[in-house]
């Protein structure tokens, strides 16, 4: 399995890139978000799912663990193969999906192309209470606490230790997020 690669983006195209990691191009599928924040020549590390079929082999790579988690998430969904969820995940950044899908928000997972409202529908059925608490949903609202940031060092740190999204942000849900990142882990596992 390949969990990262971390190289120089060498070629872009069609919503994939090309990764040289020491002279080996390995081609990436990633979100859209992701895709437009890359540039040519520059270093890059992205957390990757390694999808094995019959006939390929594929690479869906993402900036953040949290979008990996959340991509494994969607495709235990009946239905949601890696290039649907892919597709979702391109709706926005990781934090509106999750959400979206937190608050059950069918219409907003309807978006993606390829995803019909059945299958938005079982989306938010199957995931919503796998994906954590829903933030304020809908306006532009100070961070509460239970708000999640993706790029929380804490929570990744967490989950690379196996705990779920879900259970990551729950166990952070009363640490003080001023504190530095060693301390917050810490207090989650007491917790």
């Amino acid at each position: 399995m390949i969990a990262h690669v971390i190289g120089t983006v060498a070629e872009k195209f069609n919503s994939s890139v090309i990764v040289d990691v020491g002279g080996v191009g390995y081609e990436v599928a990633v979100p859209a978000g992701d895709y437009d924040r890359m540039v040519l020549d520059s270093s890059i590390k992205l957390y990757t799912y390694h999808h094995v079929r019959e006939q390929s082999e594929d690479l869906f790579g993402f900036s953040s663990l949290a979008a990996k988690k959340l991509f494994e998430l969607l495709i235990t969904v009946q239905g949601v193969g890696p290039k649907a969820a892919l597709a979702i995940l391109s709706l926005g950044d990781a934090e509106s999906v999750r959400n979206a899908i937190a608050n059950s928000d069918s219409s907003f997972v309807q978006k993606a192309t390829g995803v019909g409202k059945k299958t938005a529908e079982r989306v938010v059925v199957d995931l919503s209470d796998k994906v954590g608490l829903p933030t304020h949903y809908g306006r532009k609202a100070e961070p509460s606490q239970t708000e999640l940031n993706i790029n929380d060092e804490a929570l990744e740190a967490l989950m690379a230790l196996g705990y779920t999204l879900a259970d990551a942000t729950k166990a952070l849900e009363g640490v003080d997020p001023s504190l530095p990142t060693s301390q917050r882990v810490h207090q989650a596992l007491k917790g």
